[in-house]
């Protein structure tokens, strides 16, 4: 840096072109001057200058005309220097300040965005207004103690690496850097504006309060822009909102004929809807004058800094291409009499003021050249309140307070330094002298200054002292009628409580409906959807798919489906649950009702049969297979038919635990009973030799003995599984999308199935004996009535495993009772229906029969 440098000084110094240099500069470098007993240097930006690029080739190797072409006025910055001129004058009628010297003046010189005008500028300030010779001052200029300049970081750090080399104080009124508060590159420079390191914050707060995911930034090419960049994109991210582009352009000089360049293009042409700028006025010069009226009729939403005046443009370019804008303003009390200061600023007022006659022309008549006319007949009578927006703002602005600030530093830095050098050389002297300090006398002084101003707000001159700025959200309006204004809408105070620290009144906003930019990528997913992510695409791409089965989405946008409470189900949109109904087989319902009648119709039916055989017990065909298991069977049957209706009806405690187990020892009886019968059959008919001991076999007791002992075992097999998991009332609430089933749950499904299989292999072992005897003479032979009936109870219960595994809830229990009537409506009809027709309707069949019978006794007797 050094080198370089000395190269510049070396081209600055006095050369054959000198009186060229001095031409241009006063032709396009117009300056403003109060003579005091102290000079505060001052640097503004007050134009934008057409200048030449080619540094390689010496500053002044070309022809001035060259080299220093025309400029143009930034109107609005002219405040600047009238916040100089009032803070200067508020200081000089202010008795408790400096009072050891007359005034405070000041030298104001237009900030160039140039790295070899800044250095002119500073060698000409530090040199004096006539010849550029390095390390050497005339025109009084011993008298300066302080700079106020840089009006952005980059101008700081070029004026800084010159003014360093004196120990000049620089105050800085730009926006803060925190690259600035390195004191070991920067001793000498001071940064007077608040900190703006929560500003990313308040802007994400904007997007998700208007639910904006889809943005564009412009900034600047630099470590500052680099900072924004980064600390926003993490900030987007924890909410959600993605980056459509990041436009990062050069950091230009303040040129008033830049080219369009190639961002213009992708920037209309995007379908991003909102689009934020980060940079200043100077830096972003360019986005200026390559702003088309076009950006209007795009319905472009631009959220942009306080740093860049978002009213300050070309006067030949309407507003139309940012209507509609949010800005973020810091906040700044109002300074007790500065409008009013304003109103009565005029050239007559200040007639030593050239600078204020060709500002004053040049705003009231908009002359590009207002050296061609009399300054003097400009408007006399006019005032700055009736400029428009866009030229002069009645407002103080941050940069404006920033400055007023400063002076008031320097100005009690000073005070502070001068009374203590008094009292030395008083007590020394035995006189007081004033004298001029020395610009490196005056840091001590500088770093411990801290006062409150004239609105109330305190001031610090060291960075770590500076607190958080606060912000004013203002929306940017421009009416057919070229008219203009700043209306506030919202504000964003860091630090305060959540929910108080970012406001926003969406009633106040007049340019769109907020609800109108639609800044997403993809449209929003409804209630009933969930956002699916797009492979290779940023978050906020995505796609909308419908919640899975038993799933709902209550909120737009939601990234997971969530599943219903257990006893609630999703309705047919899936953005809400419902409540299930409680269901079980009810006695009311058809079904039900249809169930019980049946199986009270064959347990009525098996009484009549059990009447019958009662009424009738002396014939042959009740005597011939052992009245007493006939009448136990029927009793069983009767049984089984009413067992079904513990199925029926609402679950409880008491009929869990009847339900399976009287089930299965009836049925355990009455297949116990057949295979009872079925050997007596075979006993009958093989037990036939006279005198043979095999016929104690044929005596009732054995029969009975039979079923006890095939009924105990199911009686202990049914104690066992309701000591180790009875069966107890539960709920299923997933087997029925929109209901909750009541049901038993059978506790051990061991235990259920140990008594299913046994009744199985009962039943197995009577269809086996029953299809071995078919053959026999069937005078009296029941065996093939009672293999069809154990064939058909059988297939039954086969069928009846599968079945019942594959069904749910009410279902189980409809398949259970309708295997329990089918499979005992079979015993019935094909063991007792026969007898019954040959006792009632065939009685000499019955009577041949006993006949039969009794011979066949005698012959067993015999």
């Amino acid at each position: 840096m050094i080198p370089v440098l000395l190269v510049m000084l070396l081209q600055l110094s006095p050369s054959v072109h000198k009186t060229e240099k001095a031409i241009c500069f006063l032709k396009n470098s117009p300056s403003l001057s109060r003579d005091g007993d102290l000079i505060i240097g001052s640097f503004f930006p007050m134009h934008s200058v057409e200048v030449s690029n080619d540094i390689g080739a010496g500053l002044f190797q070309s022809h001035p005309d060259k080299s220093c072409r025309d400029y143009k006025w930034l109107y609005k910055n002219y405040q600047l220097v009238l916040a100089l001129v009032f803070a200067l004058e508020e200081i000089n009628r202010d008795p408790n300040l400096l009072p050891n010297i007359s005034s405070l003046g000041f030298h104001v010189y237009n900030a160039y965005h140039s790295d070899e005008k800044t250095l002119e500028s500073s060698l000409r300030w530090l040199s004096g207004q006539g010849q550029l010779i390095p390390n050497y001052s005339c025109f009084g200029q011993d008298k300066s103690v302080a700079i106020i300049g840089g009006a952005t970081s980059a101008l700081s750090i070029q004026m800084g690496t010159l003014l360093e080399l004196y120990k000049f104080p620089q105050i800085s009124y730009g926006s803060f850097d925190s690259i600035l508060s390195d004191k070991a590159q920067f001793p000498s420079l001071y940064q007077m504006a608040q900190k703006d390191s929560s500003l990313h914050h308040g802007m994400v707060r904007l997007m998700v309060h208007f639910e904006w995911t889809w943005i564009g930034l412009v900034t600047t090419d630099d470590m500052k822009g680099e900072e924004f960049l980064w600390n926003i994109k993490g900030d987007m991210i924890k909410h959600d909102i993605c980056l459509a582009y990041t436009e990062k352009l050069p950091v230009s000089e303040r040129r008033h004929t830049e080219s369009q360049d190639m961002f213009m293009p992708r920037i209309l042409q995007s379908s991003v809807r909102v689009i934020i700028i980060h940079g200043d006025t100077d830096s972003l010069m360019i986005l200026r004058y390559s702003q088309p009226t076009l950006y209007y009729m795009l319905k472009k939403v631009w959220i942009t800094t306080y740093q860049w005046d978002i009213t300050m443009r070309p006067l030949w370019y309407n507003g139309y291409g940012f209507h509609g804008a949010l800005s973020f303003y810091q906040m700044t009390k109002e300074i007790p009499g500065f409008k009013s200061f304003l109103r009565t600023v005029n050239p007559a007022k200040y007639p030593e003021d050239s600078l204020l006659k060709v500002f004053w022309c040049s705003a009231f008549q908009g002359l590009e050249k207002p050296e061609n006319e009399e300054l003097n007949e400009c408007s006399p009578n006019a005032s700055l309140e009736t400029l428009p927006l866009h030229i002069f703002d009645m407002a103080m602005s941050g940069m404006s307070y920033t400055i007023y600030n400063a002076v008031h530093a320097v100005a009690r830095a000073l005070h502070e330094m001068l009374l203590i050098t008094s009292e030395r050389e008083s007590l020394r002297d035995g006189e007081t002298k004033t004298r001029v300090p020395q610009p490196w006398q005056l840091h001590n002084f500088l770093k411990s200054t801290h006062f409150n101003n004239s609105a109330g707000d305190h001031v610090f001159l060291v960075d770590t002292g500076n607190s958080e700025a606060h912000y004013n959200i203002l929306e940017y309006l421009f009416f057919l009628n070229d008219t203009e204004t700043l209306v506030k809408v919202g504000q964003f105070i860091p630090n305060a409580p959540y929910g108080q620290d970012f406001t926003i009144c969406n009633e106040a906003m007049v340019a769109f409906d907020p609800k109108a930019p639609q800044a997403v990528c993809s449209d929003s997913c409804g209630p009933g959807f969930r956002k699916t992510p797009r492979e290779g695409e940023p978050i906020c791409c995505f796609d909308c798919s419908s919640c899975p089965e038993g799933e709902i989405s209550k909120q737009m946008n939601m990234k997971h489906c969530m599943k219903c409470p257990e006893d609630e189900y999703p309705n047919k949109e899936r953005d809400h649950c419902l409540p299930k109904t409680i269901t079980f087989l009810a006695i009311k319902e058809p079904l039900g009702m249809a169930l019980a009648c049946v199986a009270l119709f064959f347990s009525v039916l098996t009484a009549l049969i059990l009447g019958v055989f009662v009424k009738f017990r002396d014939t042959s065909t009740v005597k011939a297979n052992n009245r007493t298991l006939s009448y136990t069977l029927l009793i069983s049957l009767t049984l089984c038919f009413l067992c079904s209706l513990l199925f029926i009806g609402r679950p409880t405690a008491a009929t869990c635990l009847l339900r399976q187990t009287t089930f299965g020892l009836v049925f355990t009886v009455a297949v116990s009973s057949i295979l009872a019968k079925t050997i007596l059959v075979v006993l009958a008919f093989k037990v036939t030799k006279p005198g043979s001991r095999s016929k104690v076999w044929l005596q009732p007791r054995v029969s009975n003995s039979i079923v006890v002992l095939c009924s105990g075992i199911q009686v202990t097999l049914c104690g066992i599984w309701l000591g180790m998991s009875p069966p107890f009332p539960d709920t299923d609430t997933h087997s029925e999308p929109n209901q909750i089933i009541i049901e038993c749950n059978e506790g051990s499904v061991l235990g259920f199935y140990s008594i299913l299989g046994y009744i199985g292999f009962l039943a197995l072992g009577s269809f086996t004996v029953a299809f071995l005897a078919r053959s026999l003479p069937d005078t009296f032979n029941e065996a093939k009535f009672i293999t069809f009936s154990m064939l058909m109870f059988c297939s039954v219960w086969v069928s009846f495993l599968p079945t019942y595994q594959s069904t749910k809830g009410k279902a189980m229990v409809v398949v259970e009772i309708f295997s329990i009537l089918a499979s005992s409506a079979g015993l019935l009809g094909c063991i007792f229906i026969p007898k019954c027709y040959v006792i009632l309707l065939r009685p000499h069949n019955a009577r041949v029969r006993s006949i039969c019978l009794e011979k066949l006794k005698g012959l067993a007797n015999g």
